[in-house]
């Protein structure tokens, strides 16, 4: 099948695969990550959608392991063997850390964004209960109640600003999503081959995390560390799910340090 998305960069540049977490779409990749690449060359930026999600269909897929044939193939047609950078979003974390464990040859560096830890379900991971650091009521006032309870349930800085952003990469996605394929995909949301199953990874990695992210928290990507031995793993306060809205300049800073690493050379893999 084909995933609806976008391009951005220099055809000879080396790629980017961006993959956007559960519900959104390409956009909430976009929107943080162009921002730093527009100011950087040589790279080729592909930010697709998740089948369900977006403008992807979900026709024939029932499962995580489905939305992982869809990645192979996509990666197969506008990257095909060619090295590239990986970068995951939470439920696409979980899905790039399984890419690296197929592929860690071809992956020239991973970076996570508030992913998913050691535990998929939500009932078994650790995370915070959910705060509110800093709150403007008039601009939550001008919300519906749909809208309010989706940004509300996760923001961490519930200001003007902060919504303004998330409205413009965040719940368009959310809007555009297929209840019914996602529905049926999250009954079998478990990959059959574990992320973690393949032999350690050297590339240069980078964990980002929320230190009030109540969505998939902080402590059980800290249990990941033995995998990627090149891993910066870095806990921002002032940041839940939201991190990269939250804390753009931080956000900004650390991706560039990802990627002067990658630039650094080629290590043992």
């Amino acid at each position: 099948m084909t995933l609806h998305h976008v391009t951005y960069g220099e055809d000879e540049g080396t790629p980017v695969l961006a993959l956007h977490g559960w519900s959104p779409d390409h956009r909430l990749m976009t929107g943080c990550l162009e921002p730093i690449f527009s100011k950087s060359t040589g790279y080729r930026r592909l930010y697709p959608d998740l089948p369900g999600m977006g403008k992807s269909p979900a026709d024939g897929i029932d499962s995580s392991d489905g939305i992982m044939a869809a990645l192979r193939e996509f990666i197969a047609t506008e990257i095909g063997a060619e090295p590239f950078v990986l970068i995951g979003e939470s439920y696409g974390g979980y899905l790039a850390r399984a890419l690296v464990a197929e592929r860690p040859e071809q992956i020239l560096g991973l970076a996570l964004i508030c992913p998913i830890g050691v535990a998929l379900e939500h009932a078994e991971r650790t995370v915070p209960e959910h705060v509110v650091l800093e709150s403007d009521p008039a601009a939550i006032a001008s919300l519906t109640p749909h809208q309010a309870e989706d940004f509300t349930g996760i923001a961490v800085l519930q200001t003007a600003d902060i919504l303004r952003q998330y409205q413009q990469d965040v719940e368009p996605g959310l809007d555009a999503a297929d209840a019914e394929a996602m529905g049926r995909i999250r009954q079998n949301w478990t990959l059959t081959r574990g992320p973690e199953s393949g032999p350690v990874y050297t590339g240069p990695s980078l964990i980002l995390c929320g230190r009030q992210d109540s969505v998939t928290g902080y402590e059980d990507q800290y249990r990941l560390l033995a995998h990627y031995p090149r891993a910066s793993y870095a806990v921002l306060d002032r940041a839940g799910h939201n991190l990269q809205i939250e804390q753009p300049e931080l956000f900004g800073v650390l991706i560039n340090d990802w990627l002067a690493r990658i630039a650094s050379g080629p290590t043992s893999r």
